[in-house]
């Protein structure tokens, strides 16, 4: 996801926030033009992970939020919610997904979030951009989900 959102030259900066094994993290991936960003706070839920991505693009008058594990998600993906007036977030099959783009008015209300919660209340009014044709935003949460991703590249090549 990294390498994915580092190559959409739609996106300014790229910050990743990282929590549980920060520092294992750290020292294994590459990170490329992307700002690895520790959030102290991670324990406390997606929340405080979304506050600390937003405070460190504080000034962004529109920020492309995506999650780290939907390793599916295209470049293109990204480009055509980027694009699209905020809010907004992509659809996969009428399936409200990833990536997700807040506005002004949304970055002032991600303060206001707690738990493990991210933007989606935030996101009533959002604009739906149909992504089905440049991929999905399936999640990989457990070995068995990463295997049968893996499997079902290896059909596909």
């Amino acid at each position: 996801m990294i390498t994915t959102a580092c190559a959409a030259d739609v996106l300014e900066r790229v910050v990743v926030v990282l929590g549980a094994a920060e520092q294992e993290v750290r020292a294994r991936v590459r990170f490329g033009r992307a700002e690895p960003l520790g959030c102290p706070e991670w324990q406390q839920g997606q929340a405080s992970s979304l506050r600390c991505g937003v405070r460190a693009l504080a000034g962004a008058t529109k920020v492309v939020v995506m999650l780290g594990d939907q390793p599916q998600i295209s470049t293109a993906a990204i480009a055509r919610v980027a694009a699209a007036p905020a809010p907004a977030r992509a659809a996969y099959g009428g399936r409200p997904g990833h990536p997700v783009a807040l506005g002004p008015r949304q970055l002032a209300a991600v303060e206001r979030l707690s738990g493990d919660r991210g933007a989606r209340a935030l996101l009533g009014d959002a604009l739906l951009v149909d992504c089905s044709d440049l991929g999905c935003d399936g999640d990989v949460d457990t070995i068995e989900d990463l295997e049968a991703l893996a499997d079902e590249a290896r059909a596909i090549v």
